[in-house]
């Protein structure tokens, strides 16, 4: 994503055309970013060899998920419409992780019948839900335990998953029980342990203590586990500053646990590899004066994007295109939804803008267009991927008619 031109340019496309043609707001990926975002993984973990089961709850396009299928990834689902929309797309199931701690009896049963790899079960009462429904099928379940290591991820306090107060997983006493109990299970069979602590992560040292009490747990469990599914939670640069997690001393990490423990790696990767895929370009439909401030109401709103409102996630802001004059007034960037919270950014030293001017949220990939709502009745936006040289639509805008 470069200016030429003072133009706002990705992949050789003119996102001011883009606009014009297509209206907006428009949530637009790049094909040629995703791959990158996926090479680099594979590259640095490439001595690891993990099993990428991509997270789908990131973005669950189904234009999105073909071409994670095309990449040789898997799928790790939180829901059965995650796991049908996976198979939809052509992952194999023996490719695909079933996590989350509310499964229902039809969505076990679903998972079952598919054979996909594992359910990671996150309670003592779910594992003797899946041992009942394997039983009455005259099946052997393969599943994971999922470890609350109390670790904090040390991100925002909404995304935090590893921390004893939060609801995923179980604490190591109640891990070691819950490994004996399946052992003496007929119809289930203990393929892993598993673990995630939370999303947009950019230290290493959240997940060295991580990998320190698995450690611990593993020892203590007696047990051989064949996969350890390390979650995902690697976070990206929304603040453009450089800002990144260093993958090869994660990496250096887990090739030194694996030096002690003989078993395949799980990794549950979404942000990472879509997040910074894609922009929200929107529209200035008026710019209202205001106390100490400018309001810059956008055509785009919080129920395009959330993540501002629901966790005060900070996404930069860039206008298509570029001049040097300057605002004398901070600009708030906000949408037309009736809420305060519907609210992007608050800016000082902003270019100076005008009502009918075109801008991009950018990184929104990632916990974008899934978290998009119909709020206020508002229809959902446009989705399109740039794919070489040619644009292909990936989702239609609704139409108020679609909500009646």
């Amino acid at each position: 994503m470069i200016y030429k031109n003072n133009k706002l340019i990705i992949d050789h496309f003119d996102l001011n055309s883009i606009a014009k043609k297509y209206k907006t707001p428009i949530y637009c990926y790049s094909l040629k970013k995703i791959k990158i975002n996926i090479n680099n993984l594979k590259n640095h973990f490439e001595r690891i060899n993990p099993l990428i089961c991509y997270a789908v709850k990131a973005n669950s396009n189904l234009g999105i998920l073909k071409e994670i299928r095309k990449n040789n990834l898997g799928a790790d689902v939180v829901s059965g419409g995650e796991l049908m929309k996976a198979l939809k797309a052509g992952i194999k199931p023996k490719k695909i992780v079933f996590s989350g701690v509310g499964k229902s009896n039809e969505e076990i049963q679903y998972a079952i019948s598919k054979n996909i790899l594992l359910i990671n079960s996150e309670s003592k009462s779910e594992i003797l839900e899946i041992e009942k429904i394997a039983k009455k099928r005259k099946k052997i379940v393969d599943i994971g335990i999922r470890l609350n290591p109390n670790t904090d991820a040390k991100t925002l306090t909404q995304i935090s998953t590893g921390k004893k107060e939060n609801k995923f997983g179980v604490n190591q006493k109640t891990f070691l029980k819950l490994v004996n109990i399946v052992k003496k299970s007929k119809n289930l069979n203990l393929k892993c342990l598993s673990v995630h602590i939370g999303s947009q992560i950019l230290s290493n040292k959240p997940y060295e203590k991580m990998l320190k009490v698995l450690n611990k747990i593993i020892k203590k469990s007696n047990y051989k586990f064949e996969y350890i599914d390390l979650g995902g939670g690697m976070g990206i640069d929304y603040s453009h500053n450089n800002l990144k997690l260093d993958l090869k001393k994660y990496s250096y990490n887990i090739e030194k646990f694996l030096r002690t423990n003989d078993c395949k790696i799980i990794f549950e990767p979404g942000r990472s590899i879509i997040g910074n895929s894609a922009v929200l370009i929107t529209k200035i439909i008026y710019i209202k004066e205001g106390f100490k401030k400018d309001f810059v109401i956008l055509d785009a709103a919080m129920n395009d994007l959330m993540r501002p409102a629901l966790y005060g996630a900070k996404h930069k802001i860039m206008p298509l295109k570029k001049t040097s004059k300057s605002s004398k007034k901070n600009y708030e960037f906000v949408g037309p939804i009736c809420e305060s919270t519907d609210s992007f950014a608050t800016v000082k030293n902003y270019q100076k803008l005008k009502e009918k001017d075109y801008l991009i949220i950018c990184d929104v990939g990632a916990y974008g267009m899934s978290l998009a709502s119909n709020y206020n009745l508002r229809p959902k936006p446009l989705e399109i991927l740039i794919r070489n040289s040619k644009i292909q639509i990936l989702g239609k805008r609704q139409k108020i008619s679609d909500l009646m």
